[in-house]
């Protein structure tokens, strides 16, 4: 049965529309019109007046088995594989619950997460569509070296590649230099060389898979660029330099200013679960990363939401909070909204998805008032309506709303 969204204003993942109107039906979006043309429909309405009707959110950088406790790793190490797989079922479910309805998982445990990717995807349960990178691959005592595939020399790291292939990953992530979460490593080092990125990121693409680099540092963030990644994770220690090649080659960066700003909250609040290391190494890089991020905007280069969800604090659900983040940065609301509907898709080759149109998913915001003026409206779980997830509701806050809406007007 089709049901008509109409009533407010909407964002189609590009700009704002209005006097229009969504027909959805079997799960997709069957029409985008203006509204009048909808004036016989005699069939389910969904009256989005005083909101805006968005595209599902997209995280392109979550880690759905960890759950931001201080130190994540600690306490996912003393779980079993039941209830690790158990508990990232209930993160996900947070996340789409916090209007996230798509995710980029960029680095799991012994390929935990592809159970819960091949159960929301196929619809057995209701989640984000997932896209996984299986293992992590590092060096030798490189970043990310507890649960990541580790691999030195070129003739491994295509080796590694080629394992996370055969297990089913979406996309292949390779270390580029050190983080801030593994101790004894430094942010700023280069890990492999520019050989083994090249290596190892040629053989994805030649299996046609998307690549992802964590890269802070600046010599390990040219090496991912010049190997020819498709995305820098991060990228915290950014340069002219590096910003020109990465808008030369097309490069997509996924900030995750979430990361650094939930730790460094955590610290302020007098978290002693929180590893004095991560402490330290996020308060020196956290002002640079700001301005890292800043160029790359001002620079006009490619950008794709991603909050490094599961890190301390930075908990499933409150993903949508990154959206404030980039507008206190000066990124513009537009901007921050379109790096998180359809430039997401488009880096992770959604091709139906981030965009309200015709034919595609009906993967859906109603948030009330207007982002466009208020970011808070999309990047506040309260502010959310109704999350759609292929056309369901997956959560309905409508009641809720129109209660604070009416003890706001006495």
């Amino acid at each position: 049965m089709a049901t008509l969204y109409s009533g407010g204003k909407i964002f189609d993942g590009e700009k704002p529309l209005d006097g229009h109107a969504v027909l959805e039906e079997g799960g997709r979006i069957k029409r985008l019109a203006p509204v009048g043309e909808f004036a016989g429909f005699a069939g389910p309405r969904v009256d989005t007046t005083g909101g805006t009707l968005l595209p599902g959110l997209i995280d392109c950088h979550v880690h759905s088995l960890s759950g931001a406790e201080g130190n994540p790793g600690l306490v996912q190490d003393r779980m079993t594989t039941a209830q690790i797989a158990v508990r990232g079922m209930e993160f996900m479910r947070a996340t789409l619950d916090g209007g996230i309805t798509a995710v980029r998982e960029c680095g799991g445990k012994d390929y935990i997460e592809f159970a819960l990717r091949d159960a929301f995807n196929a619809g057995r349960f209701l989640g984000p569509t997932m896209r996984c990178a299986g293992r992590l691959i590092c060096m030798t005592g490189g970043h990310g070296n507890r649960t990541g595939r580790i691999a030195d020399g070129v003739d491994e790291v295509i080796k590694a590649v080629r394992e996370q292939i055969h297990a089913g990953s979406d996309l292949v992530k390779i270390m580029a230099t050190g983080g801030v979460m593994t101790p004894g490593v430094n942010p700023e080092d280069a890990h492999y060389s520019a050989e083994e990125m090249r290596a190892g990121i040629a053989e994805a693409t030649r299996f046609h898979k998307t690549t992802a680099s964590h890269a802070q540092g600046t010599e390990g963030i040219l090496n991912a660029v010049r190997g020819g990644v498709t995305s820098i994770e991060h990228g915290i220690f950014m340069t002219d330099e590096a910003i020109g090649e990465m808008r030369t080659r097309g490069t997509w960066l996924v900030p995750t200013l979430a990361a650094l700003v939930h730790i460094l909250r955590g610290a302020d609040a007098g978290d002693a679960s929180i590893p004095p290391y991560v402490i330290e190494k996020s308060r020196r890089m956290a002002e640079r990363h700001v301005q890292s991020v800043k160029m790359y905007y001002e620079a006009g280069c490619k950008i794709a939401m991603g909050t490094d969800a599961g890190t301390p604090y930075n908990r499933h659900g409150d993903n949508a909070l990154e959206l404030e983040f980039m507008c206190d940065i000066g990124i513009s609301n537009r901007d921050s909204m379109f790096f998180a509907t359809a430039s997401a898709a488009d880096l992770m080759r959604l091709a139906d998805h981030g965009r309200i149109r015709e034919g595609h998913v009906a993967d859906l915001l109603v948030v009330d008032g207007d982002p466009l003026a208020d970011i808070t409206r999309a990047s506040r779980k309260q502010n959310h309506r109704l999350v759609i997830k292929r056309g369901a509701a997956a959560r309905d806050n409508r009641a809720a709303a129109a209660d604070a809406l009416r003890i706001a007007a006495q």
